[in-house]
């Protein structure tokens, strides 16, 4: 049995953020019903990161919103709007990421639906919060990446502010909802009574921070300064950086320069004695590594590294890591194959219960697919 069995979860939000946090609950073991608007649907069925597609439908939307049905309600029309407030009554989790404002104009806002279910746990994802000067702004992952200052600490000094190749913003906020929607179903285990679980995709990307953000607030607010040589930590000194070998690349992380020059065969690296030269002189030392790393493979390099317990690594690409019995020994790959024109391979959930590995084949639904199901059940 999944630890989130029995719980049920009405789901409102759309894109990237709302819909991984009702994923991760229902591979947990959640029931999760998507409540989309009828015709076109989530918003995200469209949003294509390649042209690929699926049964209609992006894969992108396909691998967030897997293992869930969906319900197709026009919010505006006040049958459809009773339908969901009657579902409401029965549901132990919802999930919505609107504007600020306009979900208590629908008539689902926090206050509206305890009303309704005093058990619920509501959970709300905005871009900025609902108060300050940015309430009102797109809540769009780019644009709060840049705005937190995370781009400020990726790419070499040299280059413009570097935003993460990922949504981390929204991913974030999504697995910070699902921490505060647990902690508040455990509460309500004890009291009986529901509560709101509020993030924001700001503060959960400065929480990413949280380890810079600390030492920039205790460090008389000295900005990150990144290396002009392989920067991959603004705050940390040689050799933490990614390396050029005469066949790819080497990942090198914290450790002794002195010792690293002696294995390497780099007398020049054995000079620099003083610990606080490693990052006073981080791209002067940086500089000499780029030159001699080149002299051999990356393998050569990890035979002489490895032994010595030296924190590195190859640098793999997707091709080469699939191939890797390292990453196949994870079985991190499922298959989805509940309805034959929506057959896909995607991740699985990363959590373990038991000892077991959470999956599950069923495709995301489409739009409204459903209805007919959940209003007998729920005598809508």
């Amino acid at each position: 049995m999944k630890p989130l069995e029995g719980l049920l979860v009405i789901d409102f939000s759309q894109f990237l953020s709302g819909p991984s946090a009702s994923l991760r609950l229902a591979d947990l073991g959640a029931r999760a019903i998507k409540i989309e608007r009828p015709g076109q649907g989530d918003l995200c069925r469209q949003l294509y990161i390649s042209n690929l597609e699926l049964d209609g439908d992006s894969t992108l939307f396909h691998s967030i919103n897997r293992n869930k049905q969906s319900f197709a309600a026009d919010l505006k029309n006040p049958d459809d709007l009773a339908r969901i407030r009657k579902l409401l009554t029965r549901a132990d989790v919802m999930i919505q990421n609107f504007r600020p404002g306009v979900i208590e104009k629908i008539g689902l806002g926090y206050e509206q639906v305890r009303a309704l279910n005093p058990r619920l746990v509501y959970g709300e994802i905005t871009g900025y919060g609902n108060i300050g000067p940015w309430r009102t702004k797109p809540g769009q992952d780019l644009l709060v990446q840049s705005l937190s200052g995370l781009p400020f600490l990726n790419g070499d000094a040299s280059q413009p502010p570097v935003p993460f190749g990922l949504a981390v913003s929204d991913m974030m906020a999504g697995a910070h909802l699902v921490q505060g929607i647990l902690a508040t179903l455990l509460r309500r285990g004890i009291t009986g009574e529901g509560g709101k679980v509020e993030v924001s995709l700001l503060e959960s990307t400065l929480d990413l921070q949280f380890e810079v953000l600390s030492t920039y607030l205790n460090d008389g607010h000295r900005s990150p300064q990144r290396s002009a040589v392989n920067n991959a930590h603004a705050y940390l000194g040689a050799p933490y950086g990614i390396y050029t070998t005469s066949d790819g690349y080497l990942a090198l992380a914290m450790g002794s320069i002195v010792r690293l020059g002696e294995l390497l065969a780099c007398p020049a690296l054995t000079t620099y004695t003083n610990p606080a030269s490693l990052f006073d002189q981080r791209d002067e030392i940086k500089a000499i590594l780029v030159q001699h790393l080149k002299a051999h493979t990356t393998a050569h390099w990890l035979s002489i590294l490895e032994p010595a317990d030296i924190w590195c690594a190859d640098v793999l690409t997707w091709d080469r890591l699939f191939a890797h019995e390292g990453f196949q020994s994870l079985n991190m790959v499922q298959t989805i194959d509940s309805r034959p024109t929506a057959i896909m391979q995607t991740t699985r959930c990363p959590i373990r219960i038991d000892g077991a590995i959470l999956t599950s084949p069923l495709a995301a639904p489409r739009i409204g697919e459903h209805n007919d199901i959940l209003t007998n059940e729920f005598d809508l």
